[in-house]
């Protein structure tokens, strides 16, 4: 009788026990750093959108010289406030003026507190942004349009910031410098 109940025992709890294996994974071919992929390889997660379509929707989605006499806010868009960006790899520089251009806030990274290398981040772009954005509302201006000037890590993050510090933007406008006639290049280097 006692036989029978260990018997039994053991194959309950044998029963109630999973046998679990592991084994290295095998590949079935070695990745190969030089092979070119394939056109759509690594974009499965990506949207595809007919600019065509977009575009056709929102017609007036681009200024004309009609868009000046457009009213934002109650002022009228030529009558907006602009904030002029220059954006350079080694500082983020911000410039509040008036319709007329008569400057009424500066800003930049470095008067921030951000130092050497850390004045050409995004982080400190956006920082500022912030900061001149609660002074600019201070001032009185709400409603602004935006001039970005040059390339560098934070123009996206500095009209960002200008956003999060509660300013209303109508419009971005790049004006970034492009050289018709840029300087000759460095003689070649010799081996």
């Amino acid at each position: 009788m006692i036989n029978v109940v260990r018997n039994t025992l053991r194959l309950s709890i044998n029963s109630l026990v999973r046998s679990f294996q592991t084994s290295a994974p095998v590949a079935s071919e070695k990745f190969d750093h030089k092979r070119i992929p394939a056109d759509d390889e690594g974009v499965q997660g990506e949207k595809i959108v007919d600019l065509d379509a977009v575009l056709k929707v929102k017609q007036n989605i681009f200024p004309t010289a009609e868009s000046d006499l457009q009213m934002y806010d109650g002022m009228l868009y030529k009558d907006l406030p602009v904030c002029n960006i220059r954006v350079s790899h080694n500082n983020t520089i911000f410039t509040m003026t008036d319709a007329v251009g008569i400057v009424k806030l500066i800003r930049s990274a470095g008067i921030e507190g951000f130092k050497n290398t850390k004045k050409g981040t995004n982080i400190a772009a956006q920082t500022t942004a912030i900061s001149i954005a609660n002074k600019a509302i201070a001032r009185g201006f709400r409603t602004i349009r935006v001039r970005v000037k040059g390339l560098g890590p934070g123009r996206l993050s500095a009209v960002k910031g200008l956003q999060m510090g509660g300013l209303n933007i109508v419009s971005v406008t790049d004006n970034t410098h492009i050289s018709w006639n840029p300087p000759r290049p460095r003689k070649a280097r010799r081996l």
